[in-house]
């Protein structure tokens, strides 16, 4: 896990300093190590911050060469089949003088060119400098777990582990994006390619891109996208059992990859049904697997040490209980600065809490991430499966009318608004919005004043609803390319990486992710009344009797209950009641009220401070 940041010209750079200055503001991804280099004619810079996972030595050192091949790469993730892959390239005469992945890497690109990314098992950004075809490639892994910000302008393409380390050269103009304003407001991310800031791109997951040094021309493509479900006929025939054994010797394999490290490493162990599966499997590949829990005193529901005690005890391993010191407000402006984009997801500062405690303990830590989108977690999977089956008789034209009086009669925060707002999405073919922030009536009055044209987010959002007839098959499609990408693994990635730490995620195996969406049917991901049957049948099989496999708690915060008096309270009216504020006053002051009156407005306020702590952080403006 490291942090890159390079650039590429048609011409040689003025200035080569923003170089280093950019790189420093990346030390908390590599605090072990830090190099810059140039190509010799001047054009292509890159620069990595280390830290160190696998071959702890100098030979791991990057930005690192094929000399004789005129190679270059910087690189960022883990590749987990390297040593197969390895293998292969020494029977076809590659030598290897380090012992980890990126000399791999460098070498199946010599090997296999761009096609090399079909061979990686693993998460990953990189940039690679071809200067005999005089070539920039860039990549990032599948899922997305790994960032890459790029800026291509004026025949320059500048790219970065992190928007900061962009925002670090002074004639990159720092310009908000009216369109993806629109969606943090709506979505609480950005999603696809677009960036909160005019001018700047994210490499999607699942994609590339090359630049011509010679014409400075850039392409993108996706080299990867989720394969299609079997046909109903072929599902019908599948045998349930071969399925669960499927599952679970994939599990196992991508477990034990990832526990490959010549650092210590530990598993994030909540005691749901993600964590304690992968912690079942670690301890079939490893003699000592060492599990985290972490508690809040004072605030029972989120404690889930008694869950993650009866698996650990259950499977022996070296337990280690962590309590939560009292989170304090000054913990925001911080979480603002560090993500590069603002995002609205309140649960960044319990992983926060998590990296910084584990990180004491160990360099890397296994997660439960993408299970959810895989196999059918989320609640509201089974409410838009209800939602289709009780409401099929009303008419659309009434169920719009229902939602129309929703969103002009009743408050915003005011609990089922939402949902009452979805009835007028005609499921059979699109999906609702159902966890919007702001809908289009009080974004209107939220920035209307500021940007003349709002209500972009909703266009975009149906712009990238995946075509698939089976409901449950679009939603989770649709939060696999979306809310995982842009807000699970984003707040993962830059909680953790603060902290120095790197968390894997075992059920983004992209061969767990092509088993999950191409061969298990809806059926066994959810119904409307059950959640990730077939991960629970797997957990049936390997799991403690006793385990509570209903239990589905998320990793929260009690931001409601933080917001009635003290710290939290102060530091969010100061902000948003602040003159500097983008926000009209007025809305404000109503959510302001509402939440006052026990509406759920907490992480609409905390979506509001985020933007504006970011925007004064990094000087950005309209």
């Amino acid at each position: 896990m490291c942090g890159l940041v390079g650039v590429a010209s048609l011409t040689v750079p003025s200035d080569r300093s923003w170089l280093g200055i950019a790189s420093a503001t990346l030390r908390h991804r590599g605090p072990d190590d830090a190099s810059e280099w140039w190509s010799q004619d001047g054009r292509v810079g890159l620069a990595h911050r280390r830290l160190s996972i696998l071959d702890l030595s100098p030979a791991g050192k990057q930005p690192m060469h094929r000399l004789e091949r005129g190679l270059s790469i910087i690189f960022n993730g883990e590749i987990y089949n390297f040593r197969e892959l390895r293998g292969e390239l020494e029977q076809r005469g590659y030598a290897f003088r380090s012992h980890g992945d990126t000399e791999v890497l460098l070498a199946a690109y010599d090997a296999w060119g761009t096609e090399c990314l079909e061979r990686l098992n693993g998460m990953f950004a990189f940039g690679i400098y071809d200067a005999p075809r005089q070539q920039l490639f860039l990549a990032r892994d599948r899922a997305g777990e790994k960032p890459l910000f790029y800026r291509l302008e004026q025949g320059a393409l500048y790219f970065a582990s992190e928007l900061k380390a962009l925002m670090a050269h002074p004639l990159l103009t720092r310009r908000i994006d009216p369109a993806a304003l629109d969606c943090y407001l709506a979505m609480g991310y950005v999603p696809g390619d677009r960036c909160i800031l005019q001018g700047f791109n994210k490499l999607p997951p699942a994609h590339a891109l090359t630049l011509d040094l010679y014409q400075g021309t850039a392409r993108v493509w996706r080299y990867w996208q989720l394969p299609d479900l079997e046909s109903q006929a072929a599902a019908s025939r599948v045998n349930e059992a071969e399925l669960l054994d499927e599952l679970e010797a994939l599990l196992e394999d991508a477990v034990g990859r990832q526990l490959v490290a010549d650092v210590p490493v530990g598993i994030l162990l909540s005691g749901g049904v993600d964590s304690s599966l992968i912690t079942a499997m670690a301890v079939r590949r490893s003699r000592q697997v060492r599990t985290f829990s972490i508690g809040f005193p004072g605030h029972g529901k989120l404690d889930e040490t008694p869950h993650a005690r009866l698996i650990a005890r259950h499977f022996g391993t070296e337990h280690t209980e962590l309590m939560a010191e009292p989170t304090t407000a000054d913990l925001i402006p911080r979480l603002a600065r560090q993500f590069d984009e603002p995002m609205v997801d309140s649960s960044m500062i319990p992983t926060w809490l998590v990296s910084h405690l584990v990180r004491e303990y160990c360099t890397v830590a296994l997660g439960g991430d993408g299970g959810d989108e895989l196999f059918g977690g989320y609640g509201h999977y089974s409410r838009l499966l209800t939602m289709q089956s009780r409401m099929a008789w009303l008419p659309l034209f009434l169920r719009r009318m229902v939602a129309k009086s929703a969103t002009e009669l009743l408050p915003v925060g005011l609990k089922g608004r939402n949902w009452l707002q979805a009835l007028g999405t005609d499921l059979s073919l699109d999906l609702p919005l159902v966890a919007i922030y702001f809908d289009k009536p009080t974004r209107k009055r939220l920035i209307g004043h500021a940007i003349d044209h709002i209500a972009m987010a909703e266009g975009i959002f149906a712009e990238r609803v995946p075509a698939a007839s089976d409901v449950l098959q679009r939603a989770t499609r649709m939060d696999f390319g979306n809310y995982m990408a842009e807000d699970i693994l984003v707040k993962v990635d830059r909680a953790s990486m603060m902290n120095s730490l790197e968390i894997r995620a075992p059920m983004l195996d992209y061969r767990l992710i092509e088993f999950a969406f191409g061969r298990v049917p809806s059926s066994l991901k959810a119904s409307g009344h059950g959640r990730k049957i077939i991960l629970k049948k797997l957990c049936e099989r390997l799991l403690p009797p006793e385990f509570d496999q209903q239990r589905k708690q998320g990793f929260g915060i009690p931001m409601n209950a933080w917001l009635k008096d003290g710290p939290f309270r102060k530091l969010f009216r100061g902000v948003l009641l602040d003159s500097q504020t983008l926000f009209d006053q007025r809305m404000v002051k109503t959510l302001l009220d509402g939440q006052d009156k026990g509406y759920g407005n907490g992480e609409r306020l905390f979506a509001l401070v985020q933007f504006e702590l970011w925007r004064r952080e990094y000087g950005v403006t309209l």
